[in-house]
Parts: structure tokens; sequence; C-alpha cells
């Protein structure tokens, strides 16, 4: 499969550990840790077989190895102390690094065997806030680098995105609170849903009634909600859109449509949203810049 990443330059070494090129390449003069190839053109570049090494390294530098210990260690025992420290302290460190790997290699069996030892340990809230959003930032750090390909967000978002939707399921019996109903959407050709997704497990397990319609959609399909006497919020959720120079429009519509009804709410969470924080609007419009600070006021 050509779209695997199966070389990496120093820069992306950087990106995806979080350890400076210049001490990487310390690490690899001084110690002998890593052993890049080299291009026609003289420029290093290193294997995958080297991104699992440094990130294992990382891991047991983070935890109290020194470096020159590290250096004496052979590359299966580099492998045997990181996991072991991975099952004693440090579980999502271990767990981050196995989830980009399993994204560069497009290796489903990694992500999933790597998500089943997590549920030994820890209940799927505690896995998404300690684990997926701290890996979620990270690829958003490694797509502004240029690091990640479409392809590589795609794959790992489908698969968290199945897993949140397996443990929604699950709750579907819990709803106790049918005075109110969450609408949760995004807006049109907006995709980045797994923080919607989240949020709609949070709703559903705290006894919520909620109606999920997922990606780009239209505005004026929001007023099928309009007949009848049960009280909506809508949620919404933006990352990439509205663009900048349509975003004013985008609210002021969204304030026509609310403002004739008591009833009926909207919540906007993200960046985007935050950028109209100063608007004053004549219906009930909250903005919240992120999931889990709406959260903390549910």
């Amino acid at each position: 499969m050509n779209s695997i990443k199966r070389d990496f330059t120093i820069k992306d070494l950087e990106n995806i550990s979080g350890i400076k090129a210049h001490t990487i390449r310390i690490w690899e003069k001084r110690y002998n840790l890593l052993q890049p190839q080299r291009t026609d053109t003289n420029i290093r570049y290193y294997s995958n077989q080297n991104l699992q090494k440094l990130l294992n390294i990382v891991l047991l530098n983070k935890n109290s190895f020194k470096i020159s210990k590290i250096a004496q260690m052979s590359d299966e025992d580099i492998i045997l102390n990181a996991r072991e420290l991975a099952f004693k302290v440090a579980v999502n460190d271990e767990a981050i690094n196995a989830f980009k790997i399993s994204m560069f290699q497009f290796d489903k069996v990694l992500f999933n065997n790597t998500y089943n030892k997590l549920l030994h340990k820890k209940t799927f809230r505690e896995i998404f806030k300690d684990v997926f959003m701290p890996f979620l930032e990270h690829i958003g750090l490694l797509w502004q680098t240029e690091t990640l390909l479409p392809a590589h967000e795609h794959f790992i978002s489908n698969l968290i995105s199945q897993k949140i939707q397996i443990n929604t399921e699950g709750l579907q019996h819990n709803v106790t609170n049918t005075n109110k109903t969450y609408v949760l959407f995004l807006p049109e050709n907006e995709i980045h849903e797994l923080g919607l997704l989240y949020l709609n497990y949070e709703l559903v397990l705290r006894g919520n009634q909620t109606i999920y319609l997922g990606q780009s959609l239209p505005l004026d399909n929001l007023n099928y909600f309009f007949d009848g006497n049960q009280e909506v919020c809508f949620i919404t959720s933006m990352t990439v859109q509205p663009y900048d120079d349509k975003l004013t429009d985008y609210f002021y519509q969204i304030d026509d449509i609310l403002k004739n009804s008591s009833k009926h709410s909207l919540i906007a969470i993200g960046r985007k949203a935050m950028d109209v924080s100063s608007y004053d609007f004549q219906s009930q419009i909250s903005l919240y810049s992120s999931v889990t600070e709406l959260l903390k006021v549910l």
C-alpha cells in the first residue's frame, strides 16, 4: 500500500515524539541509539523500526531512565522495559505511542489490541479523556506540520468513532430526561465530528434524550424540530466550517431561526464559535471553546 508511511525525516521524528531534532541527533551520534539511512543527496531518513524504538526510548526517558542507561540496553530490552513500564505507571503514554504507530501503518489490529488492553484498566470515559483526547490534540499538531496524510487522520478517526458509537449504543436504555431533546449537528461541509460524537455519548450517559444528525447539515433542516411542544437544545461544533468570511452570517441565520422561540436554544463549540463571543444575540445562544468546557456546566 503506497500510502503507508515507511520512511520518516528527522523533522517527522521530532513532530511525532516531541523530542527536538537536535537532541535526536545527539542520541544518535553519542549513543548510537538510531541508525538512519541516507538518500542519494545525503539526507537522513528513518525507518518505522527507528520510529518505534525512539517512542520507546522517550517513554523510558520520561520515567527516570537515563539515556546512558538506555543506550546500554539491547533493542529487545528496550521493548521489554517499555512494556513493563507501561503496565505499571505509563499506560497512557504507551497507548498513545501505539496509536501513533497504528495510524501511520494503517494497523487496525494494533489499534484494537491497544484499546482492549486499556479497557482492563480504565472505563471508556477515562480512555477518551486520558488517551484519545491528548492523542487527537497531537494529531492536530501533526496535521499542521504536514507529517500526516489525510488518509492517516481518516483511518484513525473512523476507528475512534466506532468505539464511541458502540459505547453510546449500549446506553440507549439510559434515557430518563424526556422533557428536553438535544439535537447535535455539524455545519455544512464540516466533517470533524469526534468531539460531537463524544458529547452525544456524555449526554446519553447522563440520561438525556439526543438526536444525532452528524456531518454537513443545512440550517433550514432545523425547522423540522419546531413543530411540537418539546424543548430543543441544538448543539453544533465548528472546526473548519463556516469559513471566516461566512461565520457572522451563519450565526445571524441561527439567531433569526431561534429568536421567536423561548423554548429552543443553541450551543456552539469550538474556536470559531468563540470568534463571535462579543455578538449581541436575540435568542438563547451559548458559546464554549471545547467539549471539555461545556461538560463542566452540563
